[in-house]
């Protein structure tokens, strides 16, 4: 589903737990209900329902514990009409003061390396100039709610990153281990950014970024 309405103006432990077969269908018995909810009251509801996390990070201080800490969540929204309230509220990545993250991920997932949809996958990390990161982080925002980038399904959310020369875009997946989905996942960001062919985009895997205690060092793949 595209987001074509207009606006108005109005990262612990790797150990993960026993997994419950019955899950994936509880959740989406729960999903096709509260889509039925909302047609019936005359919304357009999304695939998915979002949350969106901030997080104002202390510069030189690493520490995981710290980082928990310090990410609060925003809002969460399930519709169309509820995405443009949210969105029209945030601030502009220009405004958002050096080192931020703002976190736009599916309901149930943190923007955690540990959290359990994470913890087997990776990230697609594009860095861009400051004077055109906040146009192409509204066009993955805007791909990522309308559910437009393939294997979806496999999509944990994605991370504005606000530093001090540059801004950083991340696409979070669950699984760094299924080539086929993380270069479709490449070519489906680059797609729907419209990205030039001068930008380069790294993969590095959660388990990499755990051992060396960095999101965005020491990627080990490019495309």
């Amino acid at each position: 589903m595209e987001i074509s309405e207009k606006k108005e103006d109005t990262k612990g432990s790797n150990a993960q737990p026993p997994l419950d077969a019955s899950a994936p269908a509880d959740k989406e018995a729960e999903e096709r209900e509260r889509q039925e909810r909302e047609l019936k009251a005359g919304l357009h509801p999304l695939k998915y329902k979002f949350v969106f996390w901030y997080t104002r990070r202390t510069p030189g201080v690493r520490s995981q514990t710290s980082y928990e800490d310090n990410i609060k969540k925003i809002v969460e929204f399930s519709t169309v009409e509820g995405f443009w309230v949210c969105y029209c509220h945030l601030a502009r990545p220009s405004s958002l003061p050096s080192p931020t993250d703002l976190h736009l991920f599916k309901e149930g997932i943190r923007p955690l390396w540990e959290d359990t949809a994470n913890c087997n996958g990776g990230k697609w990390i594009i860095r861009f100039k400051k004077a055109v990161s906040g146009r192409f982080w509204e066009d993955l925002v805007l791909a990522l709610v309308g559910d437009q980038l393939d294997y979806g399904d496999n999509i944990c959310g994605a991370v504005l990153s606000v530093r001090f020369n540059e801004d950083i875009l991340s696409v979070w997946n669950r699984n760094a281990s299924d080539h086929q989905a993380v270069m479709a996942l490449r070519d489906a960001i680059k797609r729907q950014l419209k990205l030039p062919h001068s930008y380069v985009m790294e993969y590095k895997a959660h388990d990499a970024s755990l051992r060396d205690n960095s999101s965005y060092r020491n990627t080990w793949l490019r495309g």
